[in-house]
């Protein structure tokens, strides 16, 4: 038997089933390596990345262990930003398809208090969240975790940088001592480990491979003055138009100010960083994630979260400080069988960043040169897509289903033409064909969903 298939493992038929609904054929390397540990209720370590299929493994661990006539919280994933966080609670929604009775809530800042304790108050078998919302509950007394038989901290390297240590304490301060924990890390620095030391009985470390292909990536390098990054960025972009850009800056101004000069010159652009609005960041990440904005500036830490399988290009404006950290950057890129395309800019000063990176690596970087680019012929093209926002969602007990059906028989609108459908509580976010979207606004303007008619607009064209 394949002992990648997820049907080796002693998982119920229904999971199966419905695994195999969703398109897992076989087991990642970290699903392979950590799931039969997680089942067996060991506490384990993973050096795991975004993309690595981290989320399943211990999503079908904790579902599988489930008590589901309890409403107690049975188990409790702390992840480091609210992106994240909604990305986890939706991916362990669909891995828990199988039952229609497991509760699983999701707990952040920057939402209203009221909902959530009300959610509360009618119990839930398991729980994902921030570690400041989760604590502020756990002081308002509606978060009761006494009953916890597994923790998850996901990206618990990120959750550290972003000094929420005591927070984490504080959490786990009020879990049984006995317990499972699960801990994901993409580094292992030593706060890491002391981490691991002081919260885990006799774990088992797990590190698998990368998930890239040898080279999968191909990785340049190009020497500027630090006032011609501006230029050299949008050099590279008009060479290779990538159908989708990740340019990473180390501080929120540098990102807001790229953002701003790249849209001045013609590029669709936008920024993400944590001085934004809630919904503000999550209208960026669905436009960039359905392809209507090409080009993202982000920070490490507002770039956690962010699923793209196919991103054509990471563009380092500036080298982080840290080696692993630029690992975790390029490592976005190349994936899913894909080529990846990772640029760096460097100052003659930042040598010594560039000698750690490539000891990190294994291997030197190629050297570029930047007047070797010739930007191709005519404007920058428009994005393939665009994206209209339905001023209603999960509330008002819209789903995807809805849109689409609309699209596709009051307007005639062909399925091919309509993108990603991101629904939230209460906006819905539909990525159309640029060519598509007058009718497409036209038609979910004029026609009734679910019975009524909702305020929809053209978010790009704002």
């Amino acid at each position: 038997m394949n002992q990648t298939a997820f049907s080796t493992l002693q998982i119920k038929p229904l999971m199966l089933k419905n695994l195999a609904s969703l398109g897992y054929a076989e087991m990642t390397p970290i699903q392979a390596h950590a799931l039969p540990l997680i089942l067996a209720g060991k506490d384990v370590i993973a050096k795991a990345k975004t993309g690595s299929g981290k989320t399943a493994a211990f999503g079908i661990g904790l579902l599988t262990r489930l008590e589901i006539s309890s409403t107690r919280v049975q188990a409790l994933v702390l992840c480091p930003t609210r992106e994240l966080a909604d990305q986890v609670g939706k991916e362990l929604r669909r891995l828990a398809r199988f039952t229609d009775n497991i509760k699983i809530l999701i707990l952040c800042g920057g939402v209203p208090f009221a909902p959530q304790l009300g959610s509360l108050e009618h119990g839930a078998h398991m729980i994902v969240g921030t570690p400041g919302r989760l604590l502020d509950h756990l002081r308002r007394k509606s978060l009761d975790l006494t009953g916890l038989q597994t923790l998850v901290l996901d990206e618990a390297d990120r959750m550290l940088d972003m000094g929420f240590q005591d927070e984490i304490s504080a959490l786990i301060a009020a879990t049984p001592s006995r317990k499972q924990t699960l801990l994901f890390s993409a580094t292992y620095p030593a706060t890491i480990m002391a981490l691991s030391a002081s919260l885990q009985h006799a774990p088992v470390e797990v590190s698998v491979d990368e998930i890239h292909d040898e080279g999968a990536i191909d990785q340049v390098l190009y020497e500027v003055d630090p006032d011609e990054r501006i230029a050299a960025v949008v050099r590279i972009l008009g060479h290779h138009r990538p159908e989708s850009a990740l340019i990473f800056c180390n501080t929120r101004a540098e990102c807001q100010d790229v953002a701003a000069a790249l849209v001045e010159r013609g590029f669709a652009a936008l920024a993400i960083h944590g001085d934004m609005e809630q919904r503000e960041r999550d209208q960026v990440l669905v436009r960039f994630a359905n392809r209507s904005t090409p080009v993202l500036v982000a920070t490490d830490v507002a770039a956690r979260g962010l699923d793209i399988k196919e991103l054509a290009a990471v563009i380092n404006y500036e080298l982080p400080r840290n080696p692993e950290i630029h690992t975790h950057r390029i490592g976005r890129t190349g994936r899913a069988g894909e080529q990846g395309l990772a640029i760096s800019l460097v100052t003659a000063r930042e040598a010594r960043r560039v000698q750690a990176i490539e000891s990190t690596l294994g291997s030197s970087i190629t050297r570029g040169e930047l007047s070797s680019l010739t930007a191709a012929a005519g404007k920058t093209p428009a994005p393939a897509m665009v994206t209209l926002c339905v001023e209603g969602g999960r509330k008002n007990k819209l789903r995807p289903g809805d849109i689409l059906g609309a699209l596709t028989g009051e307007g005639e609108i062909a399925g091919s033409e309509v993108g990603k459908i991101d629904v939230f509580d209460c906006h819905t976010y539909v990525a159309i064909a640029r060519q598509s979207a007058a009718r497409s606004l036209a038609c979910l303007r004029g026609n009734r969903i679910k019975g009524r008619f909702f305020k929809v607009w053209n978010i790009d064209a704002l």
